[in-house]
């Protein structure tokens, strides 16, 4: 997961500054520095993670081991250091093992942070589908008590009925006096009444075990449904709980990845500049490597600016209340239940909790309203994974998003319509588009209706 953004140098102040503001917060979240530079507008996700790298304490708590924590410690060599010990053939040898070893350490720690954001990020995959199957089968079991507790309802009307009619039908029936009067013909009559009320008392009784039953029925999935539910809470509050771990070991993972990027073209180069014998000056590897980074930068802001004017389709059309569309194209898939389909990345649900919308590779991807990000990095089948706080218990989902697709960071504040990344294939998808989801109080729900509602259709 790269993000574009700044590629000035990690020096020592940022990552002190970045390691006591880690340390303060028990390593184990953003420190406030990345905080406060995710909340400036205009400043990427990489931009910001340049102003201060995890410490090694955050890195510790993911499981990396910190035998090669010397890259997030260490001062880089500088140019004039490659000058100076270009001067002496001991002191260049000394330097280029530094250099070497400190390059060996990026390579490591990268590698071990991402490892270490790929376990968190399936685990949380994992809970989070084990949570939203908890959900439904929480809503089956109550949807069932309630149809068997209409049943008993029901048929206690009916034996009601039934018990009144053969009450008021008792009362006033004067046969067993014209039976024991010897009438032939009122004696027929009274044992075709007779016959009449048994088959009407086994019907009640027949209606009345039904009662029971149902009521029965409904008392116990009843108490299915609450542990269900109970079950339900418990899988949410570890889906939460893993998120986090997930966020935190990706911003590891970047940080390593940034730490490296930043500084692995200036150490090749000085690298080569220690090994050069020829008359080849400092100051000209120094140079080629600063017009590659520009050069880097200006490919990033011609697609940026690119990008950015992707509104085909009606993404980002506002609706009512503040609410605009997410992104533009046809839905190409349904909310609800469908069939699965797999590929080398997996297979689909057999429930599928968002809608699909298809604008095409890259195109721009907005937030559907105001709020806070509390979750972007890669989400096992979701792929590249953003997930919004819009407050009041409600959230939206955004998935499958290209690879350096992200346009916004971890903590950052979005306005509704911002663009917050790009379409992609990632995870377990079929084809470039975005998966929308909505979330209230943390539970799926239909995002056609939920959008529809405010005048937007998806």
């Amino acid at each position: 997961m790269c993000e574009t953004g700044g590629r000035g140098l990690v020096n020592d102040r940022n990552t002190l500054d970045a390691a006591e503001a880690a340390s303060a917060e028990c390593g184990c979240a953003p420190s406030p520095t990345e905080q406060r530079a995710f909340s400036k507008p205009g400043i990427s996700r990489r931009g910001a993670l340049g102003l201060g790298v995890l410490s090694v304490v955050a890195l510790s708590a993911f499981g990396v081991s910190s035998g090669v924590s010397a890259a997030y410690a260490a001062s880089y060599p500088s140019w004039e250091d490659v000058q100076a010990a270009k001067q002496n053939e001991a002191a260049a040898a000394a330097e280029v093992a530094r250099i070497e070893g400190l390059i060996q350490a990026l390579t490591q720690k990268v590698a071990e942070t991402q490892a270490a954001a790929k376990l968190a990020s399936d685990e949380f995959y994992a809970a989070q589908q084990a949570y939203f199957a908890a959900i439904a089968e929480a809503d089956t079991l109550q949807a069932k008590a309630d149809e068997q507790s209409a049943i008993a309802i029901e048929s206690a009307r009916k034996a009601g009925q039934v018990a009144a009619q053969l009450y008021r039908n008792g009362g006033d029936d004067t046969s067993l006096e014209l039976f024991f009067a010897g009438s032939a013909d009122n004696a027929d009559e009274l044992l075709a009444r007779l016959g009449t009320m048994d088959k009407l008392l086994e019907y009640n009784q027949s209606v009345y075990d039904d009662a029971v039953a149902a009521r029965n029925s409904a008392q116990s999935l009843s108490d299915q449904a609450v542990v269900a539910r109970n079950e339900r809470d418990r899988l949410q509050k570890v889906a939460e709980e893993k998120m986090q771990a997930a966020q935190q070991a990706a911003d590891a993972a970047q940080a390593a990845l940034l730490e490296q990027s930043t500084n692995l073209a200036t150490m090749q180069a000085q690298l080569a500049a220690l090994k050069d014998t020829t008359v080849t000056t400092v100051a000209g590897y120094q140079a080629g490597v600063e017009a590659e980074a520009q050069a880097q930068r200006d490919r990033e802001a011609a697609e940026a600016a690119a990008n950015a004017g992707g509104n085909s389709g009606g993404g980002g059309t506002p609706g009512t209340g503040g609410w605009v569309r997410p992104h533009g194209g046809e839905r190409s898939s349904g909310y609800g239940p469908r069939s699965q389909q797999c590929n080398s990345n997996g297979c689909s649900s057999s429930w599928h909790y968002g809608i699909d919308l298809a604008n095409g590779c890259g195109a721009a991807i907005y937030a559907a309203y105001s709020g806070t990000v509390d979750a972007a990095f890669y989400n096992g089948g979701y792929g590249n994974y953003i997930r919004i706080q819009h407050g009041y218990g409600v959230a939206t989902g955004y998935a499958h998003i290209k690879p350096d697709g992200f346009a916004v960071g971890h903590g950052q504040w979005v306005e509704a319509g911002q663009v917050i990344a790009y379409a992609g294939n990632t995870g377990g998808s079929f084809g470039c588009h975005l998966h929308f989801e909505v979330y209230i109080d943390g539970r799926y729900t239909n995002p056609a209706d939920f959008m529809a509602d405010r005048n937007i259709w998806i």
